[in-house]
């Protein structure tokens, strides 16, 4: 059995960021419901084919708008600033989120599937964006979604981030095998109210995978843990 790996050489602290640095359910009814109002705009089909589409989508093709691109000519820009446009005031501030990333030796960055802009919003309403040296997002990927290769190949060159030394944090465990291929210790969070959201099967899969070094409900007690392996 392989040995999972450690953090006693990691330099760079790499975080997704809906479901992993706070719990999406408090943000994502919203962007679900945004997703489905534009695709069922977009592909003139009612909403209940639309919530087929959104689904079939982004299992196929990591995010729903990567589905519409590919299969439908769809403009990105317009699709990103719709589906964004929520109200992110159910996050509060996360004290103990903030001390424990706070503690991290090393830089830290941000890889989404989202915007920057989005990215900004939720971190300040937590209040821990000033710990943070950046954030890698979509636009950033050329639009080419976790868990594409092509996605952490970019993010780890404009970086200069060493795989070897480096750990990321992911909610869903696919999006863990890439970078788990390239060095990166792994870790998966299962946050607190992850059911309440409308998920897949598969994307509650992965907590025994070889790919995934680490399993956390409670990111700021694993993070403080971490810290002393």
């Amino acid at each position: 059995m392989e040995q999972k790996r450690g953090f006693g050489n990691v330099e760079t602290w790499v975080f997704d960021l809906d479901n992993t640095l706070y719990p999406h359910h408090l943000l994502w009814q919203q962007v679900n419901d945004r997703i489905r109002d534009y695709v069922a705009t977009f592909l003139k089909v009612t909403h209940d084919e639309a919530f087929k589409v959104q689904k079939d989508y982004y299992l196929r093709y990591g995010t729903t708008m990567r589905g519409l691109m590919t299969e439908h000519g769809l403009d990105p820009d317009d699709y990103l600033a719709f589906v964004h446009k929520i109200d992110h005031s159910p996050l509060t501030p996360n004290p103990a989120l903030g001390a424990a990333i706070e503690m991290l030796p090393g830089r830290k960055l941000i890889l989404t599937n989202g915007t920057v802009a989005h990215a900004d919003a939720v971190l300040k309403r937590l209040e821990i964006d000033h710990h943070f040296e950046d954030v890698f997002d979509i636009v950033a990927a050329e639009l080419e979604p976790k868990p594409s290769k092509s996605a952490y190949d970019l993010f780890l060159k404009r970086h200069g981030v060493d795989p070897l030394k480096a750990a990321m944090f992911e909610d869903l465990a696919r999006n863990l095998e890439v970078p788990h291929a390239l060095g990166m210790t792994t870790v998966l969070i299962v946050p607190e109210g992850q059911r309440e959201v409308f998920r897949e099967s598969w994307e509650m899969e992965g907590p025994g995978e070889p790919h995934v070094d680490h399993v956390t409900d409670d990111l700021a007690g694993f993070l403080k843990g971490a810290i002393k392996s």
